[in-house]
């Protein structure tokens, strides 16, 4: 029995219900998780429960009411009463529940790193050994990362955000699924390109958001994205760059869905940062060959986004596009300029790029320089052997290099 899409799909539900009848965010959230653990261990041998919510209701009502009484004595008959009367386990509503808890784990005084544990830790229901796991660091970092969240945020009600404040909590809630997502498809390190378990649960609380146009612009930028990871490694973990994908293996459901929310999105909505990024992926996965990829599309779409959410990636990507539209000296003369920010500077993909960028104008000494630097820095083992093998190519690859312009694919699909 397969059990944790159940429990992580339950988890938010069952911490709205306690968090609205006993207060206390961080007591509820150690309650819920202590009852999604009891769960785990006792489905599987006695079956599933005839309504699984309702038990974990119960089951983390009780913990809670337990942890209460371990603390003070002064509530105990009234303790009582709530562990004879555990609360109401009928459905409260799902998406408002779920976008409380969002914008409550992305508090704005919580940082970035924070905001993703907690987002994790308490929506999408996994443990804080997994989200360990997830990110390559210690238990213990994410366990203190976690609490000192939860106090930060303790005593805030639980409530949606002000009417004057939605969208810009939303804007973060959003910019934290991000994050996830970005950190699943291309992990920051470690021995695996993907972390599967991340992008599925990004684009799982995606669609339980509001479904407004840069909500839905992320929705299909994260499937359009998502739908080459079967083409994006060899079966040995090697990465294959964009150009050199087998795009059969591409997920055609996944693209027809989002490309059919980005359309809807651009054709209703004020244009946003994500709806712009997934347009760029529609561009490339209309695109039946590499060959047939429409670059200055998608160059014209790089230099919208580049004037409305400026950031290093998106230099780079622009860059390149510009490359594949006027040609690399041009390129390579835009991230001269565009390297005078430190904070591009100092990215392992500008090596990357700079190196593409030789290629392409057949100075293949000075790119296996940048191509070596850029493999030293990576901290991703995929990207460090892709980037270390294009330092060192074969003789008959480096005679097409010209000939195939999107050789490398770009750091849009690294």
């Amino acid at each position: 029995m397969t059990l944790d899409p159940l429990l992580r799909e339950l988890a938010p539900q069952v911490l709205t219900a306690l968090v609205r009848h006993h207060g206390g965010f961080d007591a509820c959230e150690d309650a819920v998780q202590e009852a999604l653990l009891a769960a785990a261990r006792q489905w599987p041998a006695d079956g599933l429960p005839a309504n699984p919510k309702a038990w974990l209701i119960t089951v983390a009502s009780r913990r809670r009411i337990e942890a209460h009484r371990a603390d003070t004595a002064r509530r105990r008959r009234e303790e009582t009463a709530f562990a004879l009367t555990p609360p109401d386990p009928d459905p409260v509503p799902g998406v408002d529940d779920t976008l409380t808890l969002l914008a409550l784990c992305c508090h704005p005084a919580l940082t970035p790193p924070s905001q993703v544990a907690l987002t994790l830790r308490a929506v999408g229901g996994l443990t804080t050994a997994e989200i360990a796991r997830a990110f390559l660091v210690p238990e213990a970092t994410i366990a203190q990362r976690i609490s000192r969240a939860k106090q930060k945020i303790k005593g805030t009600r639980f409530a949606p955000p002000p009417a004057d404040r939605r969208e810009e909590r939303l804007d973060a809630v959003r910019h934290v699924l991000y994050l996830v997502f970005t950190e699943g498809h291309t992990a920051g390190s470690g021995d695996a390109l993907h972390r599967v378990d991340l992008t599925a649960e990004a684009i799982r609380l995606t669609r339980a958001l509001p479904p407004d146009g840069e909500t839905t612009g992320l929705l299909a930028l994260m499937l359009l994205t998502d739908a080459r990871r079967p083409a994006r490694t060899t079966p040995d973990g090697d990465l294959v760059p964009l150009a050199d994908q087998d795009r059969a293996l591409w997920d055609a459901d996944a693209i027809a869905e989002g490309t059919r929310l980005i359309t809807h999105a651009l054709a209703t909505a004020p244009i946003g940062p994500y709806q712009l990024q997934a347009a760029i992926a529609a561009v490339h996965a209309e695109a039946t060959t590499a060959q047939d990829t429409d670059w200055p599309q998608i160059l014209t779409l790089y230099d919208l986004l580049h004037s409305i959410a400026p950031g290093p990636v998106v230099a780079l990507n622009r860059i390149v596009a510009t490359a594949m539209v006027h040609g690399p000296t041009t390129a390579l003369a835009r991230l001269d300029a565009a390297e005078t920010d430190p904070a591009l500077a100092r990215h392992h993909r500008a090596h990357a790029v700079r190196a593409h960028l030789l290629d392409l104008a057949g100075d293949h000494d000075a790119a296996r320089t940048h191509y070596e630097q850029a493999a030293r820095t990576t901290l991703n083992l995929p990207e460090r052997r892709y980037l270390e093998a294009r330092a060192h190519p074969p003789a008959r690859r480096r005679s097409t290099t010209n000939r195939r312009s999107a050789d490398t694919g770009g750091p849009q699909d690294w």
